[in-house]
């Protein structure tokens, strides 16, 4: 792909002296470069927002403090190089001082060193661009209703409250079963808000041990404790300006529940180990799979904070109540899988899709997911049929195994072993798939509970 050009207005009373600069810089093919002989043509075209500005500090008609502060006001991302015949020291640590880029006075060796300078500053113009250009495509890719896929009254009904949620700042409390996709609408409402070009900061509250959470949320200084070698930034100066969601608040512990409500309402926190108060300027997202009106009437949960986080609640529908939207989701997965594998394309035949809308998928989207990569996988011909469809082996239907003496340790074990086989072995693969620690399934190949042959190349 060709880079971007690096747009160049030089600005030089001297017309010769203008044209010798211009044509310098304009020997680099990936520079696109405008001359101005006075302040008044360079300002009408300051809207245009160039990379890069060369000013002579004396223009008849504009002095360079003048027009340092108006491109500074037209043109903050512009740097300025400013090209002098006055070797005024004063004058150029001055103007450094005030975020000027570079100061050369002229002589015979200028152009060389305005081509240096501009090379100096090129890597950042380019990485700047390519940054924003990546966070351009990520709030695309998160416009809602395209990335949730659905039709359902449900969905239109979740659409509507993420939709009012990006228009403000309102915390946002999101409930649903495991595996609905509930920081898939956690980062819809972030990347359509005003603070979709900040962070975007998930912390799963389950997933961190309790001694370690309040260092992980608030961050830490050195000698906080054991282990603590150097000052750490929490995740909630991280998500400065930008969002930070909470997965699983449910499961946070009342002790630092109290210490979570004090920075919410005072909008500050204390890393451990420090005195010193931190102003935050975070939107707080949380989810939960718990009914946290139940926990806070059985004392696990802090009623001052529920009601704190509550906010704009929104419910994710189970994918049983999603009617349709489960064989738009499966076509979508099933997609996604032949391209990443190299597969050929692949289609549910209308039996394979009764099949599926037949099943209540107590594991919603990511039991889903699991079901159609299988299928894919046992299909050899171009139309997926219903005993490629093996909901038992991939996902083990409680309701399958009424009346067997299976006990979860065993149920634990077969499906491990199943996908083990399936991805020929792959620990770490399974381990993402079935969201589970590597060490449990290394323990558990160790204790000959599960077998694992060796894969012929």
């Amino acid at each position: 792909m060709k880079p971007t050009p690096i747009v160049i207005h030089v600005v030089e009373d001297d017309a010769f002296y203008g044209s010798l600069l211009a044509h310098h810089l304009s020997l680099n093919p990936d520079h696109l470069v405008k001359k101005f002989t006075s302040a008044k043509t360079f300002l009408a075209a300051l809207h245009e927002k160039p990379d890069i500005v060369t000013l002579d500090y004396s223009l008849p008609d504009g002095t360079g403090d003048y027009l340092l502060s108006q491109v500074k006001e037209l043109s903050p991302e512009s740097k300025v190089i400013f090209i002098s015949g006055q070797n005024d020291i004063k004058i150029a640590i001055d103007l450094l001082r005030r975020g000027v880029h570079d100061y050369i006075v002229k002589d015979n060796d200028t152009k060389e060193r305005l081509w240096i300078s501009i090379e100096h500053l090129r890597e950042t113009i380019e990485l700047k661009k390519e940054l924003d250009t990546l966070k351009k495509e990520v709030v695309k890719k998160y416009d809602f209703q395209k990335v949730i896929i659905g039709n359902s009254e449900p969905i239109r009904q979740m659409f509507h409250w993420i939709d009012k949620a990006s228009k403000t700042n309102i915390t946002v409390s999101i409930t649903g079963e495991t595996g609905t996709g509930k920081e898939l609408v956690a980062k819809s409402i972030h990347f359509n808000s005003q603070r979709k070009k900040e962070q975007f900061i998930a912390v799963n509250v389950a997933a961190i041990p309790r001694d370690l959470l309040e260092s992980e949320l608030f961050g830490h200084e050195k000698g906080a404790f054991t282990g603590a070698a150097g000052r750490r930034i929490g995740k909630f100066e991280e998500a400065h300006k930008g969002t930070l969601f909470l997965d699983e608040i449910g499961e946070m512990d009342l002790s630092l529940q109290a210490k979570l409500l004090r920075v919410l309402q005072e909008k500050e926190i204390t890393r451990v180990g420090s005195n010193q108060v931190v102003p935050i300027d975070v939107r707080i997202i949380v989810a939960t799979h718990k009914n946290l009106l139940h926990e806070v009437k059985n004392g696990r949960f802090r009623e001052d904070l529920y009601y704190r986080l509550l906010g704009l609640p929104i419910q994710v529908p189970p994918l049983r109540d999603r009617n349709n939207d489960i064989i738009l989701i499966a076509r979508f997965f099933i997609d996604q899988f032949c391209r990443e594998n190299s597969l050929p394309d692949k289609n549910l035949s209308v039996e394979a899709k009764k099949k599926l809308m037949l099943y209540n998928f107590p594991g919603n989207i990511r039991e889903l997911k699991s079901v159609v990569e299988l299928a894919c996988v046992m299909c050899d011909e171009m139309e997926i049929q219903p005993e490629h469809i093996n909901i038992i082996s991939a996902s083990y239907n409680v309701n399958t195994m009424n009346g067997e003496n299976t006990t979860l340790r065993d149920f634990t074990t077969k499906l491990i072993q199943h996908y083990l086989d399936l991805y020929q072995y792959d620990i770490l693969k399974v381990a993402e798939k079935l969201d589970i620690g590597k060490s449990t399934i290394y323990r558990m190949i160790k204790n000959n509970e599960l077998v694992v042959q060796k894969v012929e190349n």
